[in-house]
């Protein structure tokens, strides 16, 4: 496994996170407790979760899974980095959702326990919240973070805009602010190259790409298992790219690789890229793609996947996120 730097922090994190919204709601403890096994076994240090994942079974579910994980043996928790998020409704309550300073330490509060950890490394603010000041946020963040309960601050799904704002604020109150976004980025969405990985690049924030292989798009004829490629929207953007897709399949057969791992690659050679999200729901589909970061993809290559997926493109169909 390799190892990045995240962003203009000192904190080192795997190329590969692990992604966990599978746990619970398509991933059974056990089968979750192997694949962390798994992942942690191949140098994988970076695990992402939200408080809200859960699915069917309900918010917290996620969490809790990693939780139990963790109890099993007390020493797994000095060996990752662990990340969470905070945003997301957890209730019907008007003020459980959101980035009020009462919610932000109340939800934090809450992933520690279902976590059963006492700190977490990076906390994320899962979607921006226009209500919310942002000098009501550093406070929370702030104060969470002198009672020792959280290390970092990261943004996710943030425009760039808010990116800038948060951060010149806190380089007002000398603060380190974010050091990290968590941005949908993939070879068929490359939006985030107009605004976000330029402000990311200028304030020396490392971004996190989720969704690496477009809800399944790219992951080529692997199998899928009743997964979301199965949903009738991702067929039909799959038959609406096919010509396009069918080339990046020729690519990576000449490369003796396949889509997933190429288009997971592509991802760790962008600048500013520090980890790409993995979410596996099995062991097989974890240990499919480990071997991403240290595939190399010389500029020709690069060239080449560049023709078939231009940058800032059209908009992508409906995805089964």
């Amino acid at each position: 496994m390799r190892y990045r730097r995240l962003g203009r922090s000192a904190l080192q994190v795997s190329a590969l996170c692990l992604g966990t919204m599978n746990f619970g709601p398509r991933t059974s403890a056990p089968e979750s407790f192997a694949i962390l096994n798994a992942a942690v076994g191949a140098g994988v240090n970076f695990v992402d979760t939200a408080n809200q994942y859960g699915g069917q079974l309900g918010v917290g579910t996620t969490e809790t899974i990693i939780g139990d994980w963790l109890a099993e043996d007390r020493s797994r928790r000095d060996k990752i980095v662990l990340a969470t998020k905070v945003h997301e409704p957890m209730s019907e309550d008007v003020n459980d959702r959101g980035l009020s300073a009462r919610h932000i330490q109340m939800a934090c509060d809450a992933s520690l326990k279902r976590l059963k950890t006492d700190h977490i490394d990076l906390y994320q603010m899962h979607h921006i919240d226009r209500a919310a000041p942002i000098e009501e946020i550093w406070q929370a963040m702030d104060h969470l973070r002198r009672q020792g309960k959280i290390t970092y601050v990261g943004s996710s799904n943030f425009p760039g805009w808010k990116i800038a704002q948060a951060n010149e604020k806190a380089i007002a109150a000398r603060q380190l602010g974010l050091i990290s976004e968590q941005s949908l980025y993939n070879l068929i969405e490359r939006r985030a190259e107009l605004e976000v990985i330029p402000a990311c690049r200028e304030y020396g924030l490392g971004v996190i790409t989720w969704s690496p292989l477009a809800g399944g798009l790219l992951a080529g004829d692997a199998p899928d298992q009743g997964g979301r490629r199965q949903s009738d929207d991702m067929k039909r953007a799959a038959s609406s790219r096919s010509a396009q897709l069918s080339q990046f399949a020729s690519l990576c057969l000449d490369l003796g690789q396949s889509t997933s791992v190429v288009a997971l690659a592509w991802l760790l050679h962008q600048d500013g890229v520090a980890s790409t999200i993995i979410g596996p729901r099995t062991k097989a589909q974890l240990t499919s793609v480990m071997q991403a970061p240290d595939l190399t993809l010389d500029a020709e290559v690069r060239a080449r996947i560049d023709a078939i997926f231009p940058a800032c493109g059209p908009a992508p169909e409906a995805y089964a996120w």
